[in-house]
């Protein structure tokens, strides 16, 4: 599903050149499980970025699906994306003047899809992750575990193939946070692909595959 040759992703900081990532060398079959660990500053959410074509690489290759993404245009990469990745963030990103229903539907109407279509998905999702009785509130009126509910039903309404999570429980507590873990794991169940990046030890060690990064390199990449 995807492969990178070679990728390197450099930034300028002042009148130095920081090198985030170096040579990175990877394949991830449909339907894994990995988890991406390593210290603050070690690339993680930059090599996430650019698996979710949120930010381009300064060299190398990447294929998804068999196809080389990371030369398309920005308009062909955001069809790509709308069709294929879905995206969790640590700090949610929802839109805060809208309700939760809005906020999952939103993904459907900037595709165009069909009012009574996206009526019904928001409804399925809202049941299936247990917060249809926060249809109707706002971001602020709603707790931290119900927010990334209604973030994960969002990644995940256009029915991606690739889910990737950037430290999904890092700003939830313990209990909680095992509560969204368990939610991804059963979208992995269901067929997505799926991509966590974390800090926690406990949740890198229940994927089936841990990729280590430290300088922007990997340096362990081990199946449990």
């Amino acid at each position: 599903m995807i492969r990178l040759e070679q990728l390197s992703r450099e930034f300028e900081v002042g009148d130095q050149r920081v090198q985030a990532l170096r040579s990175i060398d990877l394949e991830i079959e449909s339907g894994d499980y990995v988890a991406i660990m390593g210290p603050s500053g070690s690339g993680k959410s930059t090599l996430l970025h650019i698996l979710g074509l949120l930010d381009r690489p300064s060299g190398g290759k990447y294929w998804l699906d068999d196809q080389r993404v990371g030369r398309l245009s920005d308009l062909e990469q955001a069809r790509v994306r709308s069709e294929k990745i879905g995206f969790v963030f640590q700090f949610f990103h929802l839109v805060g003047r809208l309700t939760a229903a809005q906020n999952i539907d939103l993904p459907m109407m900037l595709a165009g899809l069909p009012p009574a279509e996206r009526k019904q998905r928001v409804k399925q999702a809202l049941e299936a992750f247990g917060i249809a009785d926060r249809a109707d509130h706002r971001p602020d009126q709603l707790s931290g575990g119900q927010r990334q509910r209604v973030a994960i039903a969002r990644a995940t309404i256009m029915r991606p193939s690739l889910l990737l999570a950037d430290e999904p429980t890092g700003n939830l507590d313990r209990a909680t946070g095992w509560e969204v873990v368990g939610l991804l794991e059963k979208l992995r169940e269901a067929g997505l692909t799926l991509l966590v990046v974390t800090h926690d030890p406990e949740i890198g060690s229940r994927a089936a595959r841990r990729v280590r990064l430290v300088d922007g390199e990997i340096v362990e990449d081990a199946r449990r």
